[in-house]
């Protein structure tokens, strides 16, 4: 942290110089306050000193800051249309390649494309905390996306440049426990966004007792925010809902007696990396750690949300076809309040809803062969392996809402991780357990209509 403060004070030292450099009047205008942001931008990318280059920059991201919603709606706008590539340039460029497929015709070509805006940004990122201005700008863009289309060039930009800044190698891991500045534990209890922590007291509860364990990664240039955590349960056997994890009145174990590491919770910290990969660099960071520090540990397993289910389910019962009559009227017990608190309508509905639930998982693609499910395009595209559906698992208002309570075990079996990986990547095949492939046949077909199905939910019910 120390050489963290000494670079950012030398930066800040810099960006003063430049400032009183441009004041005074040297080569470089000064900037007075009816200089438009757009002129300061041009005044950046041509400007050759490092200490005015700096200053401009600081400039430019201080009034950026200052702009209302409108105004940096326009900001980014303008970055569209006044700051793309040279489009003269870049056709003389084209026309060159065309002629000669040569190195350097490809690399004029390369140069003429990029649009003026990327060295924009990368200058813009020299000022003093520069990088989390412009991951809080690129939030600003995403939200703007929202509703328009017309930005998704200068989103591009944005994206292109943090996946290099924001790479693996210049991502530190740094377990996070109750010792961890007070700032940072604030951070963790505001950006846990799959199990809520109600306050101080429960997050102790999650970080304190020797069978837990928190990860996060961290940048160097945004040394106080954490970029993504995951939260670790130490037990002796895969959990089947969350509150074999999170219960108050558990009984901790001792470290040195678990066989089985659980990955409960994974938040994404900044909304202005969104897209940004680093959930599969940290999960088999924390397994490599885990491991060595555990020897213990056989098993990695997370205990997953599904939050694509419940809209997926509901899509599938308004559909003409798909459903028997049968499954529809068991189906509709879900519309009923507290349905899950009455064990025959419960048991009636898990009969239904688990083998359909495995057809979401093995069966259901979307674009590229791929899992609809959000979670499970992560953790599948990671290596890990369907191992178990949980019903009821999470009985909080957004799970119910979210899944009707389902939860889901994926199992990280590093000697299969690669094999997985490929067959997903390759072929749309999903690794799955076999009691999951069964399930998932059962609900491929009407569900309501084979006399083997209907035995196999009555087994089910019995269960």
């Amino acid at each position: 942290m120390a050489g963290i403060s000494f670079f950012s004070d030398m930066m800040q030292s810099i960006t003063d110089r430049g400032r009183r450099l441009l004041a005074a009047g040297t080569r470089s205008a000064p900037v007075a306050a009816e200089t438009t942001i757009e002129t300061l931008c041009n005044m950046l990318l041509s400007s050759r000193g490092e200490a005015s280059g700096m200053a401009l920059a600081a400039e430019i991201l201080q009034r950026w800051t200052e702009l209302d919603a409108a105004g940096q709606k326009d900001f980014m706008r303008m970055l569209h249309e006044q700051f793309g590539p040279d489009i003269a340039k870049l056709d003389k460029a084209i026309e060159r390649y065309r002629n000669d497929k040569g190195a350097d015709a490809v690399i004029a070509l390369h140069q003429a494309a990029e649009p003026r805006r990327q060295e924009l940004i990368r200058r813009l990122n020299l000022a003093p905390k520069g990088t989390s201005r412009l991951v809080e700008m690129r939030e600003r863009l995403l939200a703007m996306k929202d509703g328009t289309d017309q930005f998704r060039a200068v989103d591009a930009d944005f994206s292109h440049l943090f996946g290099s800044w924001f790479n693996r190698g210049f991502l530190t891991l740094r377990p996070i426990d109750w010792s961890t500045p007070a700032d940072i534990l604030e951070k963790i209890i505001k950006y846990e966004a799959v199990h809520e922590i109600a306050g101080w007291e429960e997050l102790r509860r999650r970080l304190v007792p020797p069978d837990r364990r928190c990860f996060a990664f961290f940048h160097p240039r945004l040394a106080d925010e954490p970029l993504i955590f995951v939260e670790v349960a130490l037990t002796t056997a895969i959990p089947s809902a969350i509150t074999d994890v999170l219960d108050e009145s558990r009984s901790p174990i001792a470290a040195k007696d678990a066989t089985t590491a659980v990955f409960y919770s994974i938040s994404n910290c900044q909304e202005g990396l969104r897209g940004i990969s680093f959930g599969n660099f940290l999960i088999k960071q924390v397994v490599e750690d885990l491991r060595r520090d555990q020897p213990g540990l056989k098993s990695f397993v997370t205990l997953s949300p599904v939050p694509g289910f419940a809209a997926w389910l509901s899509k599938l019962r308004k559909a003409d076809a798909g459903l028997s009559e049968e499954t529809r009227q068991t189906l509709a017990l879900l519309d009923e309040p507290d349905w899950a608190d009455d064990p025959e309508r419960s048991q009636a509905v898990k009969a239904v809803l688990l083998p359909l639930a495995a057809r979401y998982f093995v069966r259901e693609q979307g674009d590229g062969k791929r899992p609809i499910d959000p979670v499970a395009r992560f953790h599948l595209g990671n290596g890990a392996r369907l191992e178990q559906l949980n019903f009821l698992a999470d009985r909080s208002r957004k799970a119910m809402r979210q899944s009707h309570g389902l939860m889901v075990n994926y199992l990280y079996k590093l000697d299969d991780i690669e094999k997985n990986h490929e067959a997903l990547a390759q072929h749309g095949e999903v690794a799955a357990s076999p009691e999951v492939r069964k399930l998932a046949e059962i609900g491929t077909v009407d569900t309501g209509a084979a006399p083997a199905v209907r035995r196999r939910q009555a087994e089910m019910q019995k269960s």
